[in-house]
């Protein structure tokens, strides 16, 4: 399992979990970005910067990401395209994507955008909170449990 990032909007205390959970996994962690991002010395962390522009981040993930891989994004047309690909989704709040919800995610997503394009105020999302960040530690746990559980047991040594 590679853990993508779609770091641009992605809340520091989160990107701080997943550079504690690289480093307890040893899974690869990548954070894409329009800007530079700082990341702490690691083997399995790096960041991508892509050039500023309209979901140039999203395309980057979307162009490389793997079944069986995670990515971290709040953005619901991404999302729908790594479980199209057969990845994991997850939102910084803690909502998993798949296949079983992400299109009507996606069809409310539009309605919004629709709405707002009319000059409907539809308000933003609630500020994050303790309870967003536990969410998301709490999935992110069960996600990376099963991915090890997936994982092939190394030979044992016949010593």
């Amino acid at each position: 399992m590679h853990i993508w990032v779609d770091a641009d909007a992605c809340p520091t205390v989160i990107k701080d979990m997943l550079f504690r959970a690289a480093a307890r996994t040893g899974l690869p962690l990548t954070l894409v970005a329009n800007q530079f991002l700082r990341t702490p010395s690691s083997p399995t962390i790096r960041m991508i910067q892509v050039p500023g522009g309209f979901d140039e981040a999203d395309k980057y993930i979307a162009d490389r990401v793997q079944p069986g891989d995670l990515v971290i994004t709040a953005d619901i047309p991404l999302a729908a395209a790594v479980v199209e690909r057969d990845a994991q989704a997850l939102s910084p709040r803690g909502e998993c994507y798949g296949k079983e919800n992400i299109r009507q995610l996606l069809d409310m997503r539009n309605f919004m955008d629709t709405l707002r394009s009319t000059g409907v105020d539809t308000g933003g999302p609630p500020a994050f909170g303790q309870a967003d960040r536990q969410a998301f530690a709490r999935q992110l746990d069960k996600l990376l449990l099963a991915a090890a559980r997936r994982r092939p047991k190394p030979p044992e040594s016949s010593h």
